[in-house]
């Protein structure tokens, strides 16, 4: 028998349901959340406290006392955070803040370079580890606070910014089209000539030219001239301009070309 068959998946404890393990690893990890913050925010406030320390006994040594000397560190110490917070809040707008980045530099170098200038001369290397300990452990503890604070607040923003589920609208109802009224049409019979077979229907453009077809006959074998056409087209009802006249002569000799060789009419 192999060990995967061995192996039985974990059961939940008597009485307790999944959803009550879901809940107590979130409260473990809000939990330990919390403490790290705390415990970072506390490590910041001691670092600058000691570098605050260090760079008021400096300023102390050269002619600032009392208040002065206590404001001088935050001339460098605060870089630090004014430069941390900007890249934080450029962080969140996903830019780069470049000012920033630059503020935190100038004011974590400053203040490691002034605290370990206030050892001055020593022969024991401790003495400047110990004066440059305090500013990078505040820049390092006040970037890791930083972190926490963008960690938070992204978390909270993909909780505000969640869609929400969508909810099926009811169909609109359908509404059948109304049944238009048809208008018919006024019926008109079909023109019949002589000519043509009982149920034989001739287009306006056939009658003329059936008409005209009639003029090379009736003018005895000759054809018909602009002035011929026009009277006959006028007769018959139909149009008879010069134009229309000289088209449906040009039809009548393309099916019939030897029309087109017989001697022209008179026109008088």
């Amino acid at each position: 028998m192999s060990t995967e068959e061995l192996t039985v998946p974990p059961s939940p404890a008597a009485g307790q349901s999944p959803l009550d393990g879901v809940r107590s690893r979130q409260s473990t990890q809000i939990g330990l959340a919390a403490a790290a913050a705390v415990m970072t925010a506390a490590l910041t406030a001691v670092s600058f406290w000691l570098s605050f320390e260090s760079l008021h006994d400096l300023a102390a040594a050269h002619r600032l006392h009392g208040e002065r000397a206590w404001a001088w560190p935050a001339c460098v110490d605060a870089f630090i955070a004014v430069g941390e917070l900007l890249i934080l809040r450029a962080s969140l707008a996903k830019t780069v803040d470049r000012w920033a980045i630059v503020l935190t530099a100038a004011g974590s170098i400053g203040s490691i370079a002034l605290n370990v200038a206030g050892v001055g001369i020593s022969h024991d290397p401790l003495d400047y580890t110990t004066a440059a300990v305090p500013p990078v452990a505040a820049l390092l503890a006040f970037g890791v606070l930083m972190r926490q604070i963008h960690e938070a607040l992204v978390r909270h923003q993909q909780v505000v910014t969640v869609p929400p589920m969508p909810v099926s609208a009811p169909e609109p109802a359908t509404l059948e089209p109304e049944p238009e009224e048809t208008v018919q049409a006024p019926e008109v019979e079909p023109a019949v000539t002589p000519e043509s077979e009982p149920g034989t229907v001739l287009t306006q453009r056939e009658q003329i030219d059936l008409v005209v077809r009639r003029l090379y006959d009736g003018l005895g074998g000759c054809r018909p001239a602009t002035r011929h056409m026009r009277d006959a087209l006028r007769d018959a009802g139909l149009p008879h301009s010069d134009g229309s006249c000289r088209e449906a002569r040009k039809r009548v000799e393309l099916a019939e070309p030897h029309l087109k060789s017989l001697p022209d009419a008179l026109a008088a």
